[in-house]
């Protein structure tokens, strides 16, 4: 908090009453409010502890009041937010609180690594609000994340975790790299669930890792690769019958997790998002494709079939459009 204080001394309608004028201007995280103070004085005496009446001016031109309330969550422009990282598609900036990240999602579609780059008018604002309603729900059902809750329509607050550096992918249908590798007709529903890692390293292309090279290099210790191994299982669980109810079939999806600690306690928790960005999702019926395949086969209607992910969870409505909403992220 800062705080500029101007006083002036003007006579009053009451014999030897004048009244000492201060206007002050406290700024709180950097938003500039204004206090009227108006303090009775005997005329020649020394400040007395007369009480005070405090009006905090927020905008001067119109004269209307607002009390200051602490209580509620305050929002910082990003122009004046530390940075902590930025990736394909989102961008971290400090949280209000510590142990708090900012998650900004940006407009950005990316495949094969970056290779392929498009700026989407509203995907963003797509991936945020879908994101949001599935980590509140893994919330709710007891599935650890990093999620705190929403700020606007392109950015979370959430924990700041140690990210363990792998891409946890779990398949339920063949399709992409591993009808590619196998040679399994894509579509083919696979015998049971499959889980696989990646190494997180877009120069070497995210390769493909087996436990033994995560335990050896100290990606993560046995029982870490078991409880993320869980949280896979307990996440496609959840998801597969949340889209089923909505007549989409997850085919199979990406996942993050992170270390929080809280004090000397440590626990893995998901992290990162989950959207149609990290998910593939079939139209049961049609096997349309409403996910980022359509970004890269060129299918185009990427924003449409995000929408209509959105549409069938009830998150958005009919008429609801995603562009130009939220904060957009200015490059520095």
């Amino acid at each position: 908090m800062h705080i500029e204080a101007r006083s002036s001394r003007q006579p009053g309608g009451g014999g030897n009453i004048v009244v000492a004028a201060a206007l002050t201007r406290v700024y709180v995280n950097c938003t500039q409010l204004r206090v009227q103070l108006a303090l009775p004085m005997p005329r020649g005496s020394v400040l007395s502890r007369t009480p005070v009446t405090a009006a905090a001016d927020l905008d001067s031109s119109t004269g209307a009041t607002a009390s200051m309330d602490f209580t509620k969550p305050r929002y910082t422009p990003m122009s004046r937010r530390r940075r902590i990282y930025e990736g394909k598609a989102k961008v971290l900036y400090e949280g209000p609180e510590p142990g708090t990240l900012i998650q900004h999602f940006k407009d950005d579609a990316t495949a094969f690594n970056a290779k392929k780059h498009q700026v989407i008018e509203g995907k963003g604002v797509l991936n945020n609000r879908i994101s949001e309603y599935v980590f509140q729900h893994l919330n709710d059902i007891g599935v650890p994340t990093h999620f705190i809750r929403r700020l606007n329509m392109r950015e979370q607050l959430i924990r700041e975790v140690e990210i363990i550096p792998l891409e946890v992918v779990v398949r339920n249908v063949a399709a992409g790299s591993l009808s590619q590798r196998l040679g399994i007709e894509e579509g083919t529903q696979l015998p049971r669930s499959i889980i696989e890692f990646y190494y997180k390293n877009d120069q070497l292309n995210d390769p493909m890792v087996s436990e033994e090279h995560i335990t050896a290099f100290g990606w993560a210790t046995p029982q870490e690769i078991d409880d993320v191994m869980s949280l896979a299982i307990r996440v496609n669980d959840f998801l597969s019958g949340l889209f089923l109810g909505v007549g989409i079939r997850l085919v199979d999806f990406k996942m993050e997790t992170g270390r929080l600690w809280e004090n000397d306690l440590m626990r893995i928790v998901v992290a990162d998002e989950i959207s149609p960005d990290s998910c593939r999702l079939w139209d049961i019926k049609s096997s349309e494709k409403l996910d980022k395949d359509r970004f890269r086969r060129d299918l185009g209607g990427l924003l449409e079939a995000y929408t209509e992910v959105a549409k069938r969870l009830g998150i958005m409505s009919e008429g609801e459009r995603p562009q130009g909403t939220g904060p957009v992220l200015v490059k520095g």
